[in-house]
């Protein structure tokens, strides 16, 4: 990776304080994929870069440094803030936090970045959750190389069929199942491959099953962001 970097196109994921004034940003920048850097005094009273340096707030940033750890020496606003509200914000977070665990550092992911701008699009819209949410964690499994193969495990594989079930395994794919735990019915993992979430059923089950897939690479640690989801007012949210 470059040692300087000037006015990349990026977005802030996550971000901790950091000795007296400064923080630890993660960025997922355009071309260097998922970028970690010092922001010097961001947390001071005076700091340009303290207002900017928000989810959700396109940004041009400039880097410098050889280390894993970079320097943000500039941060400037690209366009206005995406506005997120309620439980779409919470969804935004969602999506964020899953960047922040899952993307390896300074891998680039210009695809990814462009699906994760149509996301945040579509969340300050009125796009159903469920579309926005399911399409966005399926694209990011296939961007990252786990993507889910929607055939029956088999030598040749076999297509899904909808009156049938199937035990979903994240490493093996799906497999017949006539009697076991948690299976999905092959109708509901048709639904998804298809994009076709309208039936509450179907959308509950591809929920559960993407919850399955991103849960073996997430390891045990819990998603901080699905705790805002817990609370009785959001108990119907898609995530």
């Amino acid at each position: 990776m470059e040692s300087r970097i000037t006015l990349q196109p990026a977005y802030l994921l996550h971000r901790i304080p950091f000795q007296n004034s400064s923080l630890i940003v993660d960025l997922f920048t355009r071309d260097y994929g998922r970028v970690r850097a010092v922001a010097k005094g961001a947390r001071g009273a005076k700091s340009r870069s303290r207002a900017l340096l928000q989810p959700f707030q396109p940004l041009l940033v400039s880097l410098t440094g050889r280390s894993e750890l970079k320097t943000l020496t500039g941060v400037e606003a690209m366009h206005q803030s995406l506005r997120l509200d309620s439980t779409r914000l919470f969804s935004g977070l969602y999506v964020n936090e899953l960047l922040s665990r899952l993307l390896p550092n300074h891998a680039v992911h210009e695809a990814l970045y462009g699906i994760y701008q149509d996301t945040l699009v579509a969340l300050q819209g009125d796009s159903p959750l469920d579309h926005t949410l399911r399409y966005f964690e399926l694209s990011l499994l296939a961007q990252l190389g786990y993507g889910i193969s929607f055939e029956v495990l088999g030598d040749p594989p076999q297509s899904l069929e909808s009156s049938s079930y199937y035990r979903f395994d994240p490493k093996q794919g799906f497999s017949p199942c006539s009697a076991c735990e948690d299976a999905f019915l092959g109708a509901e993992v048709i639904a998804l491959r298809d994009g076709n979430l309208e039936d509450l059923s179907g959308a509950r089950a591809a929920k559960r099953l993407l919850r399955m897939a991103l849960a073996d690479h997430l390891g045990s640690k819990p998603l901080s962001s699905r705790s805002l989801f817990g609370k009785p007012r959001h108990s119907g949210s898609p995530q």
